[in-house]
């Protein structure tokens, strides 16, 4: 485009019509509608004519040119930058007002928030007082708005400090700043212009053509698009597949087609003719079309109208944009959109936008939402005249929201919440508009469907879409209840009245639907849907509890819905009623009642009206308003038996379910079941039942009642004399519950402190476990911490595991063994767990009931039932048939029940005759179990039998409960008899229970007895176990004697040996002193065989199972970029970086390895066999998990013999006489010589020529390295050889990312390379975990290092000993004087750890002779080892100086560097190598270390690498004793560029020691992250969405994880940011942290990763993935310091292994996404 025509034109047209009329705004002549939109006809379609590839920016500018700023001009008269500017300064809003976007952290303070969705955003939070209170962290799920200075949603701190009035310059109490009256003119003029077009463009529904005033005279342009809009039925790839197939496009072209229309809510996919576009829509509607899913939604639309739709979006961001400078803009603008025409029937503006959203695009409703945030909710006046507004359309607005298929967020109605929390806005809803009434009957009309033929609900084939919208009708429900008024008037009391009984209809619809039948003969074909009944019923929980709440607030109140409630429930218990009354007759006590069994009728779980009812009465019970009852419900109304019937029918079926009578009903009612008992619904369900019961009893006569419940239970014949079935005895056990305020005198806390207790009665229990087995209020609040510091006490968390709190002793007496919340497996295992402890105790094991609280007025009469003749019969009836062993009648668990029972009664019966005189005491449960059951001869009492029972033997676990009870008894009499009799009555009671003592103390006796035998078996274990341990530590000495012999000497030895300056001859490993090599037999088993071997060079091989890796654990420079393959790396040298290396470990399992190849091909097979299953390792890789440990392995080390090697000390000292360095390096040269020579002849020379100051190349010179002693060559067997070849392949296949080539040159490289990086990886784990340099290794590291550096040294023979002289000259051309060739890199490139290790392992290869293979001696090998070692020394003494200098002269500021500052700086740079040096050769030679190094001792430890290493303590001695040798080096080194450079201060080298890596440093608070990551940016994305942070933790770089914008093409593949920064930054490996869900994600290569814990704990020691409970989380070294240890023992990938292994994920996470 040219930016001419609308850069300027309709600028000048705008404000041409300004000059005509000068500043006389309100002359009418201007018509500023007519010009406005004449002007948008003419430019827009022009500026948005190109949608199929916009060039944003470029329409940006355009529009700002052309439209934007003219219409600034003319609305603020000034400069729109300056006139803005000005308005910024001058103060802004209290109201925060941020709009959440999904993913975004929001807080809310536990504390101070007056309901749970009150929300700060991060940075409010970060400066308010709350983040020093109580709160809670949560990721946003989008649309929300942060609750900064708004007074109605905080009891304290309302204003964080940013929006304080006194933050600002302005005193006022508003300090934003007036408008003048002019710009408010044109406010009003330009404003309803504006609205009115981005209203009707937004609604407008022609789709080819403009409304007249925006069409233009010219020619009517073919051009169209055919756009797509969004959905969320079709899934991403659905929708790609259909527009290739449609449009014929790219892949990639159709994804970021529907990357924009996900985003943007529509999309143009192409674009031409009218004709052309709409056979493309046909198409995409067909390919999208099938069985499960309608097509998508097309529309062909002319380019005018997509133009004008466009920028009536932009135009709403604009408005959005100035509502946030001014009030006065914004009232301006409320004013508008809330007026109506004069005389219309027409909608406002707003309820117009509002009443189309359902139908706008994605885009579109995210610039209305945001611009009714931004305006409306910014001002508190106009919130509620828009409030007022939304539920007039109220109904027609959830309608369609529910056949919308958009989420929540996007809808219109989501805006409820930030209006129906609002306690004022509530309360004027309720009075003014009737609210309640309104949603009531929203839910009542979206819900027909699912009415049956008696109108109750029937959710059979339901749609979980569908329920899921209509949920957001209940929480509306439910955030309209959330405050309760502390003042009501009449007109409230009625509405609110009006509003309950028409939520009682829903109830009434509830009441008794789904019923069921018990299935008889054939099991249940297909299980019922019963989720969508229960998840109402979850939903409905805490409004029923609030509904309930709100009733008692006020008496009146209370006791009018009580009675509109009871008719309710008495209108759906008199239906139905027609069979006749039949009568039941047992002890002399009739009950007259329908016939009715549960196991033949239907039966219904769901009664939440008669739930409710109960829910109300214990209110009146509490509130003490029930003494009025009988004037609003009369007693003949009132019919206490059929409000009973359901909730007993409703309990008897549970206790038929869990007798196994209903099994043939499926899982469906097991489920219903569950729930009625679980946490989730219970307090509206089975705990509602209860009280119910408990109304029965309190009212009804108690012999009735319990007929009534043996009726119901069908247990009649039972106590008949008729036999029954064990299952059916069993249900009677009816739980006896007072812990409710308004049943008994408790609070909220009383049964809160019950339920904990009970929990921790089972077993210590984390916080989170606790909560959720705590129901929730309204503020999803459990009341825990209020109480949890009386009944327990918090024992805090190791490394791993969690927090928990244990019981205090003091609260074990409140366990009552029958809590009735215990579910079947909680009250055994709580059982168990008491009697264990007990029995620990010495006690005896009888758990009897704690005493109970007294009950209320109301229900004072309940305690009857326990004394009351039927109640007696049952007893005596069950204790009888227990006694007389009719064991077909009983259980022990129902003889427990009634030992129970009579416990209650006792101790009820206690309590009254302690508070009360004896005459005033009615409950006579003492005397009625006393008394005989009949005038029989053989007739027995209740006490008799109880007696009796303690000589049922199948009873003995019972007999301490029995004689509790028995004693029990003895109590209640002797408190029953005043008189002097009462004393005989003692002395012989006494006599009684002096009989019981003398028993219980042989019991005592008895079980000491047993405590006694138990101890001294554990004793004899662990004597065993110790003799075990000795045996194992004498077997491996090696690895024992040092540690033994430090602990057995005493304190003054070991002083004497520290000052002592003796050197252990017998503890050097290099040179002419060498000490003996220690070497025992080696006998292993292997793992799969279980056979034993000797470890020979002859035998066949046995190997270490282990996982070679790269690693960049030690890198000093995470910015180089690693090679990803390393085709044409050349890995001889190692840069001092250490950027990235080859790490071998093993779990140190060994096996034969004919033994192993069998297991691997096994696995290959199973492999191929289950071609469906996806495997968790790489067997084209050569993958495989240790078969005894599971660790994940790539590779086996062959485990080669330590060989013996003594030094014969005359023949060292007639060497040492000849043998000196510079002798030894003319014999080295000349013999490299001599091989490039003989080499040159007849091929092409392999070996660099070297400058020779020798006499000429004579054969007896080219021979004499051979003079110092030679001996043959270990002879290996083919087994060893074979492995040696096939590790050193996979060493150098997964080092180098190549193909394996058993051939390649490069293996001998890697082979060095791997042992030496992992030499220093160890060194670098020990130093940092500060243990000893040996002696402190774990086993699997000790024999992984031993058999790999075996290995290393053992590798030369498998290649051709050319090429290890050829890698060995290119080596030594770093160390000696005399060579350099073209490819030797500089001093200070190389890492000299690894050249020491390359020459040391190759050196060997100089003393091949064609006819003979030789290596050297002993004698010979020490030289060659002491002299390399020397001159690596030295080269390394050199590089600490020279990357030193540049520090040294920045530190003295002149030129002479005091010698103590250098020596301190070589000691501490070449600490590691020496340290390396010592575990290389220790392994490599088998030479006992000094004892100082089992020790962690900074001096000592120096002293003895100097002495172990024969190198002088003060190093510096070398460069004197080396002088003429050394000169020439030196003089080599210092004239290398590289090293010039460094000198002269131009190029930085690496420092020694380098930096011991760490995971970088984490915020002790997690919120920190959390605001880091709010304000991450994703670098390639220009929009504002909300990604998913991640953090790196080796470099700290934060990533947009799981997002197209950052997805990168490596080597063809798509790899997520994640996946693509690991290859680079851990090469492969990663450790990353998932901020907003609190998630560590481990990485390995593009396929595996798994989760781990975060480091993050909150104050109860455990973490919140997910951020789901939201506590304040805070660092936890410990954890922290455990994912470091993880990394740096190259352990993340056997973590991968092994978490993938336990949580067989069988849907594969697409890892290379991340």
């Amino acid at each position: 485009f040219q930016s001419e025509p609308f850069g300027g034109c309709f600028a000048r047209s705008l404000l041409a019509g300004l000059e005509k009329i000068p500043f006389r705004w309100c002359d009418e002549r201007f018509d500023f509608q007519a010009t406005f939109l004449q002007c948008l006809a003419k430019h827009v379609p022009n500026i948005y004519s190109a949608e199929m590839d916009p060039l944003v920016e470029k329409q940006e500018e355009m529009v700002q040119a052309a439209i934007l700023y003219p219409l600034e001009c003319y609305l603020f008269g000034e400069d729109p930058d300056v006139f803005l500017e000005k308005l910024q300064q001058s103060g802004t809003s209290q109201l925060c007002g941020k709009v959440f976007k999904g993913g975004e952290t929001t807080y809310s303070c536990r504390d101070c928030a007056v309901d749970p969705t009150c929300v700060l955003c991060i940075d409010c939070f970060q400066n308010s007082i709350h983040k020093n209170h109580r709160y809670k962290m949560h990721s946003s799920t989008g649309g929300g708005f942060c609750d900064c200075g708004d007074t109605e949603a905080w009891k304290a701190g309302p204003l964080c400090s940013k929006h304080e009035p006194g933050a600002s310059s302005s005193p006022k109490e508003n300090s934003e700043c007036q408008l003048n009256e002019e710009i408010m003119e044109h406010s009003r003029r330009v404003f309803p212009s504006v609205i009115k077009y981005i209203v009707d463009m937004l609604i407008w529904e022609e789709e080819k053509e403009l409304p007249v005033e925006l069409t233009i005279s010219r020619e009517k342009v073919d051009s169209y698009y055919c756009v797509l809009f969004n959905d969320e039925h079709h899934s991403y790839d659905h929708v790609i597949y259909s527009l290739q197939r449609a449009l014929g496009c790219e892949l990639g072209e159709a994804q970021l087609h529907t990357t924009a229309i996900d985003k943007e809510g529509r999309r143009a996919v192409k674009a031409g003719h009218y004709a052309s576009c709409q056979e493309a829509k046909e198409e995409i509607k067909r390919h999208s079309e099938n069985v499960s899913q309608r097509p998508l939604h097309v529309e062909v639309l002319h380019a005018d109208v997509m133009a004008h739709q466009k920028f009536a979006l932009r135009l709403g961001s604009w408005l959005n944009k100035l509502m946030s400078y001014s009030s006065d803009f914004r009232q301006i603008f409320c004013q508008i959109c809330l007026k109506e025409e004069a005389g219309s029937e027409k909608p406002c503006f707003i309820s117009k936008l509002m009443l189309w959203d359902a139908r706008l695009h994605k885009g579109a409703r995210k610039v209305l939402h945001e611009l009714i945030f931004s305006s409306f909710f910014m001002e508190m006046e106009y919130k509620k005249l828009f409030a007022v507004e939304f539920v007039k359309y109220y109904k027609a607005l959830q309608k369609e929201y529910i056949s919308d298929d958009h989420d929540r967020v996007l809808s219109v109605t989501a805006l409820s919440v930030q209006m129906f929390t609002v306690p004022t806005l509530a309360r004027h809803l309720i009075e003014e508009r009737n609210i309640i009434t309104i949603i009531t009957e929203t839910l009542l009309e979206v819900l027909p469907e699912y009415l049956d033929k008696n109108d109750k609900f029937n959710f059979q084939g339901y749609s979980q879409d569908k329920l899921n919208r209509v949920y957001s009708v209940i929480f509306d429900l439910r955030y309209i209840l959330v405050s309760k008024p502390t003042v009501w008037t009449d007109h409230l009391r009625e509405r609110f009245l009006e509003g309950f009984v028409s939520f009682l209809r829903i109830l009434t619809c509830m009441q008794g639907m789904e019923e069921i039948k018990r299935q008889i003969g054939q099991h249940i074909e297909v299980d019922p849907d019963w989720e969508a009944a229960i998840a109402i019923q979850m939903q409905l929980k805490n409004i029923l509890l609030m509904f309930q709440e709100w009733c008692a607030s006020d008496e009146e109140l209370l006791l009018r819905s009580y009675r509109e409630c009871h008719k309710a429930v008495m209108r759906c218990s008199t239906n139905g009623r027609s069979r006749e009354k039949t009568v039941f007759h047992l002890c002399g006590h009739t009950l007259e009642s329908r016939p009715y069994r549960v196991s033949a009728d239907p039966v219904s779980i769901h009664l939440p009206l008669s739930r409710t009812l109960a829910g109300l009465h214990v209110r009146l019970s509490k509130t003490g308003a029930i003494s009025r009852l009988h004037e609003f419900v009369s007693p003949e109304e009132f019919q206490v038996e059929l409000l009973v019937e359901y909730p007993l029918r409703c309990l008897v079926l549970v206790a038929q379910v869990a007798a196994e009578m209903w099994r043939r009903n499926g899982l469906s009612l097991i489920s219903q079941v569950f729930y009625y008992q679980d946490v989730k619904c219970r307090e509206e369900m089975y705990d509602k039942d209860i009280i119910m019961l408990q109304i029965g009893a309190s009212l009804m006569d108690p012999n009735q009642f319990l007929l009534l419940i043996l009726q119901r239970y069908e247990l009649a014949d039972a106590f008949k004399k008729i036999k029954p079935t064990k299952d059916q005895v069993s249900s009677i056990f009816f739980c006896w519950e007072r812990y409710v305020p308004g049943i008994s005198n408790v609070t909220k806390e009383d049964v809160i402190m019950r339920e904990i207790i009970h929990l921790l009665c089972i077993e210590p229990m984390a916080h989170s476990a606790i909560t959720k087995s705590l129901p929730e209020n309204e503020s999803n609040e459990t009341g825990l911490e209020n109480v949890i510091d009386k009944v327990a006490t918090f024992k805090k968390p190791g490394v791993s595991g969690h927090g928990v709190y244990e019981l205090k002793d003091e609260c074990l007496k409140e366990f009552n063994m029958f809590f009735y919340h215990y579910t079947k497996t909680q009250h055994s295992k709580a059982e168990h767990t008491q009697k264990k402890r007990r029995k620990q105790e010495n006690r005896d094991e009888a758990l009897p009931p704690p005493p109970p609280p007294d009950f209320s007025p109301a229900f004072s009469n309940v305690v009857r039932i326990l004394n009351c003749d039927v109640m007696m019969h049952i007893l005596r009836t069950l204790l009888q048939r227990a006694v007389e062993l009719e064991t077909h009648l009983w259980t022990e668990a129902m003889v427990q029940m009634v030992l129970h029972l009579l416990s209650l009664g006792l101790l009820e019966e206690k309590q009254q005759l302690q508070k009360s005189p004896e005459e005033e005491v009615t409950f006579d449960f003492y005397h009625k179990a006393t008394r005989m059951g009949s005038s029989a001869l053989n007739a027995v009492n209740v006490l008799m039998l109880v007696e009796k029972l303690k000589r049922v033997p199948q009873l003995e676990a019972q007999k301490d409960t029995v004689n509790w009870i028995l004693q029990m008894f003895d109590m209640v009499k002797r408190l029953r008899e005043k008189s002097s009799l009462a004393t005989v009555g003692a002395a012989s009671g006494s006599e009684a229970t002096k009989g019981d003592e003398s028993t219980q103390d042989k019991e005592k006796a008895e079980r000491k007895r047993k405590a006694e035998a138990a101890r001294l078996h554990r004793q004899k274990i662990m004597a065993q176990m110790s003799a075990l341990q000795r045996n194992f530590i004498e077997t491996h000495k090696l690895l024992y004697e040092n540690t033994l012999e430090a602990q057995g000497k005493d304190d003054a030895i070991m002083e004497e040996e520290s000052t002592s300056s003796a050197i252990d001859y017998s503890r050097i490993a290099l040179g002419p002193k060498r000490g003996p090599s220690v070497i025992e037999k080696e006998v292993l088993t292997c793992i799969l065989c279980q056979e034993e071997q000797e470890v020979k060079l002859e035998s066949a091989a046995m190997v270490l199972s282990a996982c070679v890796q790269k690693s960049t654990a030690l890198t000093q420079n995470r910015s180089r970029i690693l090679e990803l393959s390393g085709d044409t790396l050349d890995p001889l040298f190692m840069h001092p970086d250490l950027p990235c290396g080859t790490h071998t470990g093993s779990c140190g399992h060994v096996m034969h390895a004919a033994c192993w190849q069998k297991y691997f091909e096994a696995i290959q097979l199973n492999f191929r066999q289950r071609l469906h299953v996806e495997q968790i390792f790489d067997l084209e890789n050569g993958e495989y998990l240790c078969p005894l440990c599971k660790s994940l392995c790539n590779t086996v080390i062959p485990i080669v013999p330590l060989q013996a090697q003594k030094i014969n000390s005359e023949d060292a000292e007639a060497v040492a006489q000849i043998l000196s360095l510079a002798r030894w390096l003319e014999i080295v040269t000349v013999r490299i010589s001599g091989y490039s020579v003989k080499n040159a002849k007849g091929e092409k020379q392999s070996l660099p020529p070297f400058t020779n100051k020798g006499t000429g190349n004579s054969a007896l010179e080219f021979h004499s390295i051979l003079s110092f002693g030679v001996q043959s060559s270990a002879k290996y067997s083919s087994s060893i050889k074979e492995m040696l070849i096939l590790f050193a392949t996979t060493i150098y296949r997964v080092g180098l990312k190549v193909a394996p080539n058993e051939a390649d040159s490069r293996i001998p490289m890697m082979t060095w390379s791997t042992c030496a990086f992992t030499i220093q990886c160890i060194e670098n784990l020990l130093e940092t975990e500060g243990k000893p340099l040996f002696g402190s290794l774990q086993n699997r590291q000790h024999s992984g290092l031993k058999a790999l550096v075996q290995f290393a040294a053992a590798q030369r023979t498998t290649s051709p000993q050319l090429l290890i002289q050829k890698h060995l000259v290119r080596l030594l051309g770093v160390l000696l004087p005399n060579y350099k060739g073209e490819d030797t890199p500089s001093l200070l490139e190389v890492d000299m750890f690894h050249v020491l290790v390359g020459t040391v392992l190759s050196f060997p290869s100089l003393y091949w002779e064609d006819a003979v293979d030789l290596q050297p001696s002993s004698v010979s090998s020490a030289y060659n080892h002491l002299y390399l070692f020397h001159l690596t020394t030295l080269a390394h003494i050199m590089q600490i100086v020279i990357s030193s200098l540049p520090f040294y002269q920045c530190y003295c500021f002149s030129q002479d560097i005091p010698g103590w500052l250098v020596w301190d700086c070589v000691k501490k740079g070449i600490m590691p190598y020496l340290r390396c040096a010592a575990l290389f050769f220790h392994y490599l030679l088998g030479v006992s270390p000094p004892e100082e190094l089992l020790q962690v001792s900074e001096e000592g430890q120096f002293k003895a690498l100097c002495s172990y290493l024969s190198l002088p303590t003060n190093l510096f001695q070398l460069f004197h004793e080396y002088w003429d040798t050394v000169n020439p080096l030196l003089q080599r080194w210092c004239t290398d560029p590289v090293v010039l450079s460094c000198l002269k201060g131009k190029s930085i080298a690496i420092r020694y020691p380098r930096k011991r890596n760490h995971l970088i440093e984490l915020p002790e608070d997690y919120s920190c992250l959390l605001n880091q990551a709010s304000q991450f940016r994703c670098p390639r994305s220009s929009d504002d969405e909300q990604k998913h942070p991640v953090l790196c933790l080796f470099c700290g770089a934060m990533l947009c994880s799981q997002n197209t914008c950052c997805q990168e093409l490596v080597n063809g593949e798509e790899l997520g940011a994640c996946t693509s920064h690991a290859l680079q930054c851990g090469a492969g490996v990663c450790m990353f942290l998932k901020i907003r869900e609190c998630k560590v994600v481990l990485i390995e290569g593009k396929t595996r990763g798994c989760l781990y814990p975060a480091p993050y704990l909150d104050e109860y020691g455990e973490t919140d993935p997910g951020l789901t409970r939201g506590n304040p989380l805070h660092l936890c070294q410990e954890r922290y310091r455990k994912l470091h240890l993880l990394w740096q023992q190259h352990c993340i990938i056997e973590e991968i292994a092994r978490s993938q292994e336990t949580n067989q994920i069988f849907f594969g996470f697409n890892w290379q996404l991340l």
